[in-house]
């Protein structure tokens, strides 16, 4: 997963049950955490239903996987940064995703827990 250029990401709707389309997004490991950032930032549909629902599921390296998503840790956003850097230094997209607003809608995935 962290050799791939990005993932999709399908938090759950409102009703907690049913996943939303699948956006494809960029990832990063970071300590050997898996963060992803809203390109539009904290207005990004997906990132309000991640936020909202904390739940949902990402396709990433072929294999679909059920996940939870948490907000990114502060501390770690220079690191997150610098991983963007790094795996994405050819691409003209790259500049947007270092600054505030997309910094502002980092998320941290993790394997659902089983309940």
């Amino acid at each position: 997963m962290a050799a791939s250029d990005g993932l999709h990401i399908a938090p759950f709707r409102a009703d907690g049950a049913t996943y939303g389309t699948p956006t494809w997004i960029w990832s990063v490991v970071v300590v050997g955490r898996l963060f992803v950032r809203a390109w539009n930032g904290t207005r990004s549909r997906w990132y309000r239903a991640a936020m909202a629902q904390r739940a949902g599921r990402i396709i990433a390296a072929g294999e679909t996987h059920e996940v939870e998503f948490s907000p990114g840790d502060p501390e770690l956003n220079g690191r997150i940064d610098e991983a963007y850097r790094i795996k994405y230094a050819r691409s003209p997209y790259l500049p947007p995703m270092v600054v505030s607003g997309p910094r502002e809608a980092t998320v941290e995935i993790t394997p659902r827990k089983e309940r």
